[in-house]
């Protein structure tokens, strides 16, 4: 006997649904793709749909991190993610393994990464502090000054996200003639199904069907799931704050830029701070925060990044960020100043933020059947296998493998009786 399942998304990371799920999915790379080996190993059928929309899915993957990018807190969700990706970096043309660096410029950034490394040391992950002088000969394009050092994590890895989406959804299509999976893109959810009032759900409305899950509703609509929340009248009697806010992000895309060699990811320390307002390098008062971060993709494609700032969904491109952006890089990569770009070249996207620095992942309270997985801002696709394995565990019983309670919803938001 097959459960089925519905996930609504929006844009997280599609790669980290595995269970079956009646998925009302709106976006580009998100939360609700289900992999092949999931659909193989359990009795389920997963509905997977999704509302068109314009985001950009290139920024994903850009340093695929279980190190660098996340807190200690979420490094075993960031590992067991990590240790998933082989399966399918093959097949979606390939990771880069060179490995990142993350670079701190002051004697308190130095000593934080130095700390970093023996955590993530203890916790199993692999990771060398470097002195300025190692820094230099590990990465010669960077001007290395003053009190600097970095922390290498040589297992990080860069993943193509469009490719790897595609090569999951190719082979969850083999699973279509079975009944067990069905895509329904262009497809919003606009209201949830019960029998009754405060009934339990039994399944989502769309523009075109009415859906029904035997088993679960996961709503991981990315950036937009505090809205659909509400749009969808998840609950009747309350308004559930989901605080999901959209983080916008510029990145550069250089194609064929042969003026500099990078031989690792590169990030600097500030990238890291969560709050804008903590961010030491390149934060402006009206709550714009740039950061160094750049790359060569798998494509040899010179990535820069990146900025982050809260100005709701808007899509427009502001050149005048894309300018700090190039400074800020070129302050640690000489080879870049001055550098010119086109509109062509930039890619906008919008993380999913969560004030607390913590993606949202399990049940709602009251409606053991909705479960939301969002809120991984900018650590979606380090943290998207992990996260689908645990989705996928709490609606099946299964034993968990990774805690998830710090991602719990219970006591986290307000709840709003009407």
């Amino acid at each position: 006997m097959k459960s089925s399942i519905s996930i609504t998304l929006k844009n997280i990371l599609r790669s980290s649904l595995r269970s079956s799920h009646l998925l009302p999915y709106n976006s580009a790379p998100s939360l609700s793709i289900v992999p092949q080996s999931q659909l193989q190993r359990r009795p389920l059928a997963v509905h997977a749909l999704r509302e068109p929309t314009t985001c950009h899915p290139s920024a994903a993957g850009f340093i695929a991190s279980p190190s660098a990018r996340t807190s200690f807190l979420h490094s075993d969700l960031s590992v067991a993610s990590r240790r998933r990706l082989p399966s399918l970096a093959p097949a979606s043309h390939r990771a880069t393994g060179a490995g990142s660096l993350l670079i701190g410029r002051t004697s308190e950034e130095v000593a934080l990464l130095e700390e970093r490394v023996k955590l993530l040391s203890k916790a199993g992950v692999r990771a060398e502090y470097l002195s300025s002088t190692s820094l230099l000969s590990k990465e010669p394009a960077l001007e290395v000054r003053g009190k600097c050092g970095a922390a290498f994590f040589p297992d990080d890895c860069q993943l193509d996200a469009l490719r790897t989406v595609a090569f999951i959804e190719k082979d969850n299509r083999c699973f279509a003639s079975e009944g067990r999976y069905t895509e329904l893109y262009n497809n919003p959810a606009i209201n949830i199904i019960r029998s009754e009032k405060n009934g339990p759900v039994e399944g989502i409305q769309t523009t075109q069907n009415s859906l029904y899950c035997k088993q679960a509703l996961v709503v991981a609509a990315g950036a937009w799931t505090g809205s659909l929340m509400q749009s969808i009248a998840i609950d009747p009697d309350a308004v559930l704050s989901v605080p999901v806010k959209p983080r916008k992000g510029h990145l550069l895309v250089l194609e064929n830029f042969n003026k500099i060699h990078l031989n690792h990811g590169l990030m600097e320390f500030g990238y890291l701070s969560h709050k804008v307002a903590n961010s030491p390098s390149c934060v402006d008062d009206d709550l714009l925060s740039i950061s160094m971060l750049a790359s060569t993709d798998i494509m040899g494609n010179l990535v820069l990044g990146s900025s982050r700032q809260f100005v709701g969904f808007n899509r427009e491109v502001d050149e005048t960020i894309i300018k700090r952006i190039i400074d800020c890089a070129g302050d640690f990569l000489p080879a870049i100043r001055a550098l010119s770009f086109n509109l062509s070249q930039i890619r906008i996207g919008h993380r999913p933020y969560m004030p607390d620095g913590k993606p949202v992942i399990g049940p709602v309270p009251g409606l053991p059947n909705v479960f939301l997985a969002a809120g991984h801002e900018g650590k979606g696709i380090c943290m998207a296998l992990g996260t689908a394995e645990m989705v996928g565990d709490m609606i099946l019983n299964n034993p968990a493998k990774v805690s998830c309670t710090p991602f719990s919803m219970e006591d986290r938001f307000v709840r709003e009786v009407i």
